[in-house]
């Protein structure tokens, strides 16, 4: 068991051994600057040493950063996830010592060569399967750390794009047409095929799938020309990136490798990337968001424009809001519903810069109800029983975290799942609301836009008045009843 002494120390540690290799510096060269002996830095950088304020402000000054910097919690990019594993309670729950792993080794594990890294992360999929959970789980958590990392967008993915509009004089052309990427698709040896898929009642569940033994990619029925024009997108993407290591379905439920799930992701960001060209979208998004007021016709005028599905151009906004407006903080989720069952779950999920509310919950517990995402899904639930149902819809609303000073932003879309069934989904982006989006999105302060208290499951809500409430709170209760007891304890000393 890692105690919380040993973390700090290995954080700190973690980050002095980073700066110094950022910086070029061997151990007796920092050792000399920081007026150090070459054993004491060896030390703190193995976490066994934690020095006093006065060495803390000389190692800062050598290595260029702040006092405070060193002490936190916060470290860079690359670092913050290690750090985070280090605070978690995830990192008491493995038995280390069973694998022979002191403090000292475990921070070596982490920070030093590749082959480690992926011995460690072997062991965690191996430590999964005794849980039951599979290896999906885990690529799919590598892949969004990547997309955050980046802050999900890909210079060279956006040059590529750029590269293949001017090699097919597609430049001035917005919404594509899907003859037009058709046709280019036959024009690297590729035919598309939308009958025979449609007549296997097997591969219902399928939107696509591409055949490498006769080129041919299927494409099945039911599918809106938006989405059919995403699928051909996306095996133009693998063809001209020249992605070998691919899923050949849409519902690419196993993985082979993390390669393979990583390459899937480069096909749909090309996919979108091309549908809805980086200059000129960027420029339609800031005439929508500098608006005074909420407008949400103009958010749905948007996915008319580009003839693309609410999904794509939510998934697009995680490219483009970071990159050209600076709002980094923020989630993209969607969710799947059934009103008359009382069932939601989210089957996608992505957070940006930290990890926000709302977040997955794997333990069954009920979500929030009072989340955009899942008002949006009951409504479109209720026109659909009511025989209303027309076309997406898109609502807005503040969500303002119980007990933390959280609030966001949560714009969402929904539609049937399927067209003529019961279950819905939404889509929904939430933007962490601070100074600077307040200064980018004035409609924000629009006095039109509902406002609600939230919170992420009901089993862990303290909001005893919620009308939407699915579920008692359990874990609260449960944290009340230990409380007592603990405090009942203390009596019998």
């Amino acid at each position: 068991m890692i105690t919380e002494n040993e973390s700090i120390r290995l954080i700190f540690g973690l980050k002095v051994k980073s700066l110094r290799q950022e910086r070029g510096l061997s151990y007796q060269q920092l050792a000399d600057k920081a007026g150090l002996s070459l054993s004491y830095v060896h030390d703190i950088e193995t976490g066994k040493k934690f020095p006093k304020s006065d060495k803390i402000i000389i190692l800062a000054k050598t290595l260029g950063v702040d006092y405070d910097y060193l002490v936190s919690l916060r470290a860079s990019k690359k670092l913050q996830p290690i750090i985070d594993l280090i605070n978690s309670d995830f990192i008491n729950a493995v038995p280390w010592e069973h694998f022979g792993l002191a403090p000292a080794a475990l921070l070596d594990l982490f920070s030093n060569t590749p082959d480690k890294v992926t011995a460690f992360i072997s062991t965690l999929l191996q430590i999964s399967r005794s849980y039951q959970l599979s290896k999906e789980s885990f690529y799919k958590s590598a892949l969004r750390s990547y997309q955050n990392l980046h802050d999900n967008y890909f210079e060279e993915l956006e040059d590529a794009v750029q590269k293949f509009r001017i090699q097919y004089k597609l430049e001035e052309i917005v919404p594509l047409e899907g003859a037009r990427l058709e046709s280019i698709l036959q024009s690297m040896g590729i035919k598309v095929n939308k009958r025979k898929m449609g007549s296997m009642e097997a591969l219902n569940r399928l939107r696509s799938y591409y055949s490498v033994k006769t080129q041919t990619l299927f494409l099945n029925k039911g599918l809106s020309q938006a989405q059919e024009n995403f699928l051909i997108a996306r095996e133009l993407g693998f063809q001209f990136l020249k992605l070998t290591d691919r899923p050949y379905d849409t519902v690419n439920t196993h993985s082979s490798s993390f390669d393979t799930m990583l390459n899937n992701f480069k096909a749909s960001y090309f996919a979108v990337a091309l549908l809805m060209p980086e200059e000129v979208f960027t420029d339609d998004i800031k005439r929508i968001i500098t608006q005074a007021k909420w407008n949400a016709k103009s958010w749905m005028d948007l996915t008319a424009a580009y003839n693309v599905t609410p999904e794509m151009m939510m998934q697009r906004l995680t490219n483009i809001l970071p990159r050209h407006f600076g709002i980094e903080n923020l989630f993209f989720l969607r969710m799947n519903g059934n009103k008359e069952e009382n069932r939601f779950e989210m089957t996608k999920e992505l957070h940006l810069s930290q990890l926000h509310n709302p977040y997955a919950n794997a333990l069954h517990e009920h979500y929030c109800h009072r989340w955009i995402s899942i008002k949006s899904i009951k409504r479109v639930t209720e026109l659909f029983k009511n025989k209303k149902y027309r076309s997406p819809i898109i609502e807005v609303q503040i969500s303002e975290y119980w007990q933390t000073h959280n609030k966001y932003l949560c714009i969402s879309i929904a539609k049937p799942v399927v067209k003529g069934e019961v279950d819905a989904a939404s889509v929904t982006i939430g933007l962490l609301i601070d100074q600077k989006l307040l200064y980018t999105m004035p409609f924000v302060n629009d006095p039109a836009i509902p406002v609600l208290t939230v919170h992420t499951t009901c089993e862990r809500c303290g909001l005893m008045d919620c009308k939407e409430r699915a579920a008692k709170p359990t874990v609260i209760i449960e944290m009340e009843k230990e409380k007592k007891e603990a405090d009942a304890m203390r009596l019998l000393d």
